[in-house]
């Protein structure tokens, strides 16, 4: 802990001068970190509420100089509502976060057809880079901005085009634009997502022409280095696993990769608010996603991707978090009284962590579960999807037989990460048991898959501690 007359008091990394305090009310609801951007010498923290600007007053845009003092955006204020979205455009060099673009100059315009939107992301446009882009709205529309002029007109409404079911029943939350494509997703997800019953959640991708949806599961977050690396990556989950979609521009197409769950407390659609892609070291990516921090490259060899490796675990709800002056910062929801449904919380609050990137490894021992089958109709021959074993040190897996008949399981590996897979063992599985396969201490590998001899309804499932 230190302090002075000159320096901001800070515990930890955490300076409580910095913290976003939204209005006590009534009503109280959140105020969270949805976006921060390092911009022409300062930071911009956007904070947001939790439904528009009706949830809850006193939300703003703010600025951080290099002293760490910190100043809410005069142009900004009354601007209330749910904003996540951030966004540099090179051609002009102007910041889109919120409804704002902000010129170099720190010159704030509000475009006013978005400021009653939640806004959850920002991208380049595919027809009209120069001068616009995308923003996404948390209800599926997707407005095109011309950044010179502040014209802005609705492009789709993904409810039409994906088949979602608009406010409160759809949960858009990002957007990303490259190799020609337009990927959005949205995070819908609750009990009858869990029992197979429903399928709300979404990653699609726009082509030029049309439509595709991709994944009809929750998904959180789309980020890459555009043309560097030749990647996109999109981090979901299902009921079996996290998951990490993976576009590689020299095949065209998307690969699934399954990665743990370090917590169930991430699976609501609410509860995943916002995990994040981000570069916070040059060409380097960081991974928040279901409660576990990743490395991870932008390359992929031979269309593979094998430099996936955990960091840490956590608790926090990261809105972002990015580098700025050497330092890692990262904002959060804290404290939320949620309209009454947090007795224990009076003020909506939260803080920023301001560290270094390395600080991330002295957190939360990486650890999960998950696996490629929750009770899964298994093809006969047909390979699992890859999932991780790197980075971990105690391992096991559950294999159970929900059938009536035996099933043969091969459990493989890919040693190199390169997509080419060994046989370490195999497991014969009983109609209705479960067979456990610990793995001896130190083993491990890139990825591993499982594949049976017989169809079958079956689980599997990886523990590692």
């Amino acid at each position: 802990m230190t302090s002075s007359t000159d320096a901001p008091l800070q515990v930890s990394g955490v300076f409580p001068s910095l913290a976003q305090v939204g209005d006590f009310g009534p009503p109280r609801s959140e105020l969270g970190v949805g976006a921060l951007m390092p911009y022409n010498g300062v930071l911009y923290v956007q904070n947001y509420n939790s439904h528009k600007a009706a949830s809850g007053a006193g939300v703003s845009l703010r600025r951080i100089d290099a002293d760490l003092r910190m100043e809410v955006v005069a142009e900004t204020l009354g601007v209330d509502g749910t904003y996540t979205n951030r966004f540099v455009h090179y051609p002009t060099g102007y910041l889109v976060i919120g409804p704002h673009v902000i010129s170099p100059d720190h010159t704030i315009r509000t475009v006013p057809e978005l400021t009653g939107h939640r806004l959850c992301g920002t991208t380049r446009h595919l027809t009209e880079p120069d001068t616009h882009v995308y923003v996404l709205t948390m209800e599926g529309e997707v407005f095109s901005l011309d950044l010179t002029t502040l014209a802005c007109e609705l492009a789709w409404d993904l409810n039409d085009e994906l088949d979602t079911e608009g406010e409160w029943k759809v949960h858009y939350k990002d957007c990303y634009s490259s190799f020609g494509r337009l990927v959005v997703c949205s995070n819908e997800y609750a009990e009858p997502e869990w029992r197979g019953e429903r399928a709300r959640g979404r990653l699609a991708e726009f082509d030029g022409e049309s439509w595709r949806i991709l994944e009809r599961k929750p998904f959180t977050a789309i980020g890459g280095r555009h043309e560097f690396g030749g990647t996109i990556f999109a981090s979901g989950w299902d009921a079996a696993s996290a998951i990490l979609e993976v576009f590689t521009e020299a095949e065209g197409t998307w690969r699934r990769y399954r990665l743990p769950k370090a917590s169930h407390t991430f699976d609501h659609k609410w509860q995943t608010e916002w995990p994040r892609i981000r570069e916070v070291e040059h060409e380097r990516l960081l991974l928040d996603h279901h409660g576990m921090f990743y490395e991870l490259s932008p390359w992929a060899y031979g269309n593979r991707i094998w430099g996936v490796r955990p960091i840490s675990t956590h608790l926090w709800v990261l809105g972002d978090f990015c580098s700025w002056r050497g330092m890692f910062v990262a904002g959060a929801d804290n404290a939320s009284p949620s309209h009454g449904l947090n007795p224990t919380t009076a003020e909506p609050q939260s803080g920023m962590f301001f560290g270094k990137t390395d600080d991330l490894w002295s957190f939360g021992k990486p650890a999960g579960w998950g696996g490629p089958w929750w009770d899964t109709e298994v093809v006969a021959g047909e390979a699992s999807d890859p999932y991780l074993m790197t980075g971990f040190d105690n391992k096991c897996v559950h294999v159970q037989n929900h059938g009536a008949t035996p099933m043969t399981v091969h459990l493989e590996i890919d040693a190199r990460g390169d997509g080419t897979f060994g046989r370490v063992t195999t497991l014969e599985v009983a109609p209705g048991a479960l067979v456990t396969h610990t793995f001896p201490p130190g083993f491990s590998a890139h990825w591993a898959r499982l594949t049976s001899d017989h169809d079958a309804r079956a689980s599997a499932q990886f523990f590692y501690t």
